[in-house]
Formats: C-alpha cells, sequence, structure tokens
C-alpha cells in the first residue's frame, strides 16, 4: 500500500466535523433491525425500512417515540428504549457498511493536513465501536450522545468536537445528510455541506435550507476549497 505523506492544506479550513449515520456510514438498516426488534418485544407494529429512514436523525430516545403509537405512552418509551439499547450495542455492525468513496476522502482531507471528527446523536458507545472499526486512524475525534451534553441541533456536541479538536468554528465545515445537520451547522454558526447519498433527497435538503450540495464524497475537497 501506497503511503501518502501530509502536506500543509492548502484551503482556510483547517477541519472538518461529519454527521456519521447517511454521512459516513450506511446504518440504516442495522437501525431499522433494533427498532423492530424491540417493537416486537412490546407487542407493537413494525415499521418499513424507509419509514424507519424518515424517523432517524434526532438521537434514538426520538426514533423509539416516532416508532411507537402515539398514545404508548412513557412509560412504554421507556422500556422500548432500552429494550433497543440492549440490542443494537450487539447488533450495530451486522449491516452497517462505509458509503462508496468515503474512506478514500477521509484519507485525502488528512493528506491535507485536515483535522476530523465524527458528531452523532447515536449513543456514546455506539459511536466509540464504529469509530474503532472503521475510523481508527482516521479520524481524531468521536463524539456520540452522552448525559448533560444537549443533542443536535443544539451546539454542545460539536462544540465539544471543536474543543478536542484545538479549533474555532471559523475553521472548520460541518458535513451531513439531514435537516438536523443544516439546523446544527447554523446553530454553530458553521458552514454546511449536505451530502445526496444518505437517508435525505436533494429535494428535502433543499427545502430545509441546504445551500451546498455535494452528490459524492469526491466533491467535499472541491467545495472546501470554494469556502477557504
Amino acid at each position: 500500500m501506497d503511503v501518502v505523506k501530509e502536506r500543509e492544506p492548502d484551503i482556510a479550513i483547517r477541519a472538518v466535523i461529519f454527521d456519521l449515520d447517511g454521512t459516513l456510514l450506511d446504518t440504516l438498516l442495522d437501525l431499522a433491525e433494533a427498532t423492530n426488534w424491540a417493537l416486537r418485544q412490546g407487542g407493537y407494529a413494525e415499521h418499513s425500512v424507509e419509514e424507519i429512514r424518515m424517523m432517524v436523525g434526532n438521537g434514538v430516545g426520538k426514533l423509539i417515540e416516532r416508532a411507537l403509537p402515539t398514545d404508548a405512552g412513557s412509560q412504554a418509551c421507556e422500556q422500548t428504549l432500552s429494550l433497543f439499547k440492549s440490542y443494537y450495542i450487539n447488533h450495530c455492525e451486522v449491516h452497517t457498511r462505509l458509503y462508496d468513496g468515503i474512506e478514500d476522502l477521509l484519507r485525502q482531507l488528512r493528506a491535507a493536513g485536515m483535522k476530523l471528527a465524527i458528531v452523532s446523536n447515536k449513543l456514546q458507545a455506539g459511536v466509540m465501536e464504529l469509530h474503532r472499526h472503521y475510523f481508527d486512524g482516521l479520524i481524531d475525534v468521536a463524539v456520540g450522545e452522552r448525559e448533560g451534553v444537549r443533542r443536535k441541533p443544539a451546539p454542545d456536541m460539536v462544540e465539544a468536537a471543536m474543543h478536542e479538536l484545538g479549533v474555532q468554528a471559523g475553521e472548520c465545515v460541518y458535513v451531513g445528510d439531514s435537516d438536523v445537520d443544516i439546523l446544527t451547522a447554523r446553530n454553530c454558526s458553521l458552514p454546511c455541506i449536505s451530502v445526496l447519498w444518505g437517508f435525505r433527497d436533494r429535494d428535502f435538503l433543499l427545502a430545509s435550507g441546504a445551500t451546498m450540495l455535494a452528490a459524492t464524497p469526491q466533491e467535499i475537497p472541491s467545495l472546501l476549497r470554494t469556502i477557504g
């Protein structure tokens, strides 16, 4: 394998912060299977993968709330969420895969001297497991849902990642696939690149305020140069 030597970045941006699900990893089928397994334990109706696609993005608590009947109640939400967590942490890599071109993109950005982070509303334990499996040596920082830190679209998780990376908002770009990511970037005063291979389509993203769209990972370095 050829070794790519690092060089000084040729753009002003020093760091890229990525969403995880739908941006770097296709996790949808594992999320759907864990959700439906938890629903089955309580005797609730299951959902199609496409239905669950539109439920994800605001953390697993909101996913389970959306998956349950509207009259299920808080106790049912707590019980189903606990079941989901216990199942998903042991089944989070069954179908999950890197999107095509992502590994090459990350290596290209690192070779350009970029600092890289993941910020996800996924549970911290799941984020760390996926980071270890797919991104060890490629991505510096991984921030997931944890107690005392508000989930996206609040700025807290991104601000924690920027602090760990040692960068300021003016040096970062946020990359994600959803309306939640667009709002997160706005709340952090970051430019946002919205990707078209994830859980939301072009029309939805444009209606949600997307200003920069990437159809493939290979387009992201060029978009970064327009920002820098």
